[in-house]
């Protein structure tokens, strides 16, 4: 689908549903917190979007992409990783602005120039996140691995990906030194949903179990 065909809200929802979570249903009061507008908004929007075939809605339950909803997302998904990859390895801007400033350049990237910045870039296969890319062919590979809120107290692992949106939230989690590649061990883990202690290199962090759950990570063998 051509870059500029659907509006710029449009390709919005699709990404968010994907970033949410492929192949499942998400419940619009989920997806309304993501984008940060109101119910009401997201069921129009949603109603939209239905009719168009690019989302099934299943009532009482959510929506979930169609097949010709998930390409244009993993469309746009492609273009925003691409940029972020640029902005971060030849800009050398900031980690945790690069998912707010290539929300703004995924919209108006035409096709030619998304082919060329993958070909520019040596047709990266993550984001400085740590997320995947989508090929040309609009195929997202899924990472194993798991939110760190699950892991056992006392286990170390690897972070694989960060998968939050907001900045205030990335530049907290940079500020840990949470990022793709680091290694972390659960020190502690407080009862009624308290924070997580952790050792992140040579200093110890306490982290909400909240944020810990946009903290994808695998074991380390």
């Amino acid at each position: 689908m051509i870059a500029g065909q659907l509006s710029e809200s449009t390709e919005m929802y699709l990404k968010a549903m994907a970033e949410l979570g492929e192949g499942e249903v998400v419940s619009i009061s989920r997806l309304a917190e993501r984008l940060s507008v109101t119910s009401v908004s997201a069921n129009e929007m949603v109603r939209r979007l239905s009719e168009q075939g690019l989302v099934s809605h299943l009532p009482y339950k959510g929506v979930n992409l169609t097949s010709k909803g998930r390409d244009v997302a993993c469309n746009v998904v492609r273009r925003q990783r691409l940029w972020e990859c640029f902005l971060y390895n030849h800009l050398k801007l900031e980690w945790a602005q690069l998912y707010e400033l290539a929300c703004s350049l995924e919209h108006a990237t035409a096709p030619e120039v998304t082919d060329a910045l993958a070909v520019f870039l040596g047709n990266p296969k993550t984001c400085p996140h740590g997320n995947p890319i989508p090929d040309a062919d609009g195929c997202l590979p899924e990472l194993n691995s798991n939110p760190l809120s699950t892991v056992p107290v006392g286990d170390t692992v690897r972070v694989v990906s960060v998968r939050a949106t907001s900045t205030e939230v990335l530049r907290h989690l940079q500020k840990l030194s949470l990022l793709p590649g680091r290694e972390v061990t659960l020190l502690e883990a407080a009862p009624m949903d308290g924070p997580l202690m952790l050792k992140v290199g040579d200093r110890e962090a306490a982290l909400g179990l909240l944020m810990a759950e946009f903290v994808f990570v695998e074991p380390i063998s």
